[in-house]
């Protein structure tokens, strides 16, 4: 993989796909349909996968491409593989809370090593340039041409006083039950993939997923936390998380930053 492109066409094809999401959540309605499994999907979702699918297929020609929005690509895999979800956080974008993203990954050999996540509602661009690094780039953003850019850390964790993520949409009391084995400073919460960027960001310290998630959720905000310095672990037996599962399913798992004195499951 030319990872000089892939930076550049995975950053150009996310803000495309932001633009014509922010076009759909702009709207004065828009239809929300039920998929098989419950969950709520929209144009939005819909138009950007069209989008990304076309622009990734058309750079990467023969690459598997992973996305939540085509059920036959579920069942395809591959050693190496590009995984997208057009439009993480739909129940934000529904309620218009703004936590919703858009995210493309490059996975190698069961790694997500290249990802990009960007939140239009929020003007934030995170990704990892062809090196690895993990940045956020300020806004307003041009599609050829990257502006400033963040490099990307974790923090420093204090075990005695953690800060901890949590999900807006799907906390539950297993989460809670777990995050108490821990001395929390205090609790933040956040919707899509935006936690992994927070712990990017050194914000927070802690995001336990006691749920259902697939692959796709997490790829790409596991790679920008991966070039920041962190890590993300199966809640089992703390091993490393891989992708390219059966049907793209995740394990519950534990992202953090090194230095966290991880409880047992």
């Amino acid at each position: 993989m030319d990872y000089h492109m892939l930076q550049d066409v995975m950053r150009r094809t996310a803000l495309l796909a932001g633009e014509r999401i922010m076009e759909v959540y702009g709207a004065d309605d828009f239809e929300v349909r039920a998929k098989s499994d419950s969950s709520p999907v929209t144009e939005a979702d819909e138009a950007a996968d069209a989008l990304i699918s076309a622009a990734l297929a058309e750079a990467f020609p023969g690459v598997l491409i992973v996305t939540e929005e085509q059920a036959a690509s579920h069942a395809l895999t591959a050693r190496d593989f590009l995984i997208v979800d057009p439009l993480d956080g739909t129940k934000e974008f529904v309620q218009r809370r703004g936590d919703f993203t858009v995210n493309i990954a490059w996975v190698e050999n069961g790694v997500p090593v290249r990802g990009v996540v960007y939140a239009p509602a929020k003007g934030r661009l995170f990704y990892t340039t062809s090196d690895g690094r993990a940045v956020e780039e300020t806004g307003p953003f041009d599609l050829d041409a990257a502006g400033p850019l963040t490099p990307l850390s974790v923090a420093a964790p204090d075990n005695d006083a953690l800060i901890v993520v949590a999900s807006k949409s799907h906390r539950d009391q297993a989460t809670d039950d777990y995050i108490a084995h821990y001395a929390v400073k205090y609790m933040t919460s956040a919707g899509s993939s935006l936690k992994f960027c927070l712990l990017a960001c050194g914000e927070a310290d802690l995001y336990p997923r006691l749920g259902r998630t697939m692959e796709w959720d997490t790829a790409a905000g596991h790679a920008v936390l991966t070039g920041a310095g962190g890590c993300v672990v199966r809640f089992d037996d703390h091993s490393p998380l891989t992708y390219g599962k059966p049907g793209y399913a995740n394990p519950f798992f534990i992202a953090h930053a090194p230095g966290v004195a991880l409880r047992p499951a």
